[in-house]
């Protein structure tokens, strides 16, 4: 699950919800009757993770009690995606809507269909740890550092110890229970952060089985 931001970044998870409007038109189109596109990918995350959609709650009624366009958090707002509310709404009218739909998946997440994730961003939401280790281990780089798969799992665990190791080996069980097809494998890992084809004579499924097998006995 995706830990806290950094300090001093007050509306860490603000940023992360209007980043999935901005893969989607950057607008806002919910409507009463149904979220549109950005937020729907957003509420699959928060669905998966409830602790995220807390978060959300929490920095929308700070940031709206304070005012969008207070000098005191000018700073802050300022590097925040922008994104266009529809004719006769504001910013914050559009932000209240976000945080009933919310509230409401905080309340039963059932209600959020159980669909793959729709594009890159919320592949990398919904497996944080899996991304991390397959885009700073596994990417173009990776001759220049490792001579083996194996060196660059035992690397990774040596880097970020028992709790992220355990993390991303329950990514790897839910992500290959998640996506069935070999195609679809490829695809999301693409998305993911892979660039590097399995070993000879390896299929990708059995490539990450053996990824969380490793990480699984050596932690």
């Amino acid at each position: 699950m995706t830990e806290p931001g950094p300090p001093g970044q007050r509306f860490y998870e603000i940023d992360h919800l209007l980043t999935a409007y901005a893969r989607h038109g950057s607008t806002f189109s919910d409507t009463a009757a149904a979220p549109g596109p950005g937020l729907a990918s957003y509420l699959r995350v928060v669905a998966r993770d409830p602790a995220r959609g807390a978060r959300a709650v929490q920095q929308i009624d700070d940031l709206l009690a304070v005012g969008l366009f207070a000098e005191e958090i000018a700073d802050e707002v300022d590097p925040l995606p922008r994104i266009q509310p529809p004719a006769g709404m504001s910013v914050e009218d559009c932000l209240r809507v976000a945080r009933d739909y919310i509230n409401r998946v905080l309340q039963d997440p059932s209600q959020v269909p159980l669909v793959k994730p729709q594009n890159r961003w919320e592949w990398k939401e919904t497996f944080p740890f899996l991304s991390q280790l397959l885009g700073a281990y596994f990417c173009q780089d990776f001759p220049d550092w490792y001579a083996t798969w194996e060196e660059a799992i035992d690397d990774y665990v040596g880097d970020m110890g028992g709790e992220e190791s355990g993390r991303v080996a329950e990514e790897i069980t839910e992500f290959l229970a998640l996506v069935e097809s070999d195609q679809e494998l490829k695809q999301a890992t693409h998305m993911l952060g892979l660039e590097l084809l399995p070993p000879k004579g390896m299929k990708l499924r059995r490539w990450l089985e053996n990824m969380r097998h490793r990480i699984t006995s050596t932690t």
